[in-house]
């Protein structure tokens, strides 16, 4: 009932969104969770409604609020001390979430938007792999979870600064697959379609032409349910890439 039992798993930008479903669904499968956002006050909310989940559910599962800008190369070493520090140990999932969702033409987006939507949705995610794959390789063990998006496959106009991010992520993820295949370390690519979210708030997707209404839009649920199938197929599975449409 707890597959996830004596794992522990990282996910970024946990406060909210997919992020947020993700931890939920890890934890009440068993894993300690380490939920890493920017904001303090959401963090805390999520622990504590998990922590009740968890003791309905007599689920294992626990989590820790971690308030990390995982822009900040200081701040990403100090949160993962504890994680690095027990890979050796235990089973890691690592859950790359976190990002931003800037939508402007190309000529409406200044290059410091573009350079810092890099900085977030590429940039910050090598940061925390780039710490955790040298254990995870040494412990012979470990599933690195890209959550990437159907824009790192398609175009779509108005898109640019996150398109290159995720075209980028999705490349990352690639090469990783080839580093890792044989190690024991796993990597899965989540790409779901336009998933309802707090990203799309600024947006408006129900009055902008040419968006999808967020009715017709993905669940977060929908994206942990693949992740969480993901992690816990056997040991010599590895599941490469999921692709989430609405059905």
């Amino acid at each position: 009932m707890h597959p996830l039992a004596g794992t522990q798993a990282l996910v970024t930008g946990a406060s909210r969104g997919i992020g947020r479903a993700v931890a939920r669904a890890l934890v009440l499968a068993g894993a300690e969770v380490y939920a890493v956002a920017r904001g303090r006050a959401d963090l805390e909310q999520l622990v504590a409604e998990l922590s009740v989940a968890a003791l309905e559910r007599s689920a294992p599962g626990r989590v820790h609020a971690v308030v990390c800008d995982l822009r900040d190369a200081a701040q990403v070493a100090a949160m993962l001390v504890p994680v690095v520090a027990a890979v050796s140990q235990r089973h890691t999932v690592l859950v790359n979430n976190a990002g931003v969702f800037p939508l402007a033409p190309i000529v409406d987006t200044a290059p410091e938007t573009f350079a810092s939507t890099i900085d977030s949705n590429l940039v910050a995610p090598f940061r925390v792999l780039h710490t955790l794959l040298r254990p995870m390789r040494e412990a012979g063990r470990g599933h690195v979870v890209t959550i990437g998006s159907v824009a790192d496959r398609r175009t779509f106009g108005g898109n640019a600064a996150y398109a290159a991010s995720k075209f980028g992520a999705r490349a990352l993820h690639e090469v990783l697959r080839e580093e890792t295949s044989g190690s024991g370390v796993r990597a899965t690519l989540v790409a779901p379609s336009a998933t309802d979210t707090p990203i799309w708030d600024p947006i408006d997707p129900d009055h902008t032409p040419g968006l999808p209404p967020r009715a017709a839009m993905l669940r977060p649920e929908d994206v942990a349910d693949a992740v969480l199938w993901a992690v816990t197929r056997p040991a010599h599975v590895n599941i490469d890439e999921v692709r989430l449409g609405r059905a």
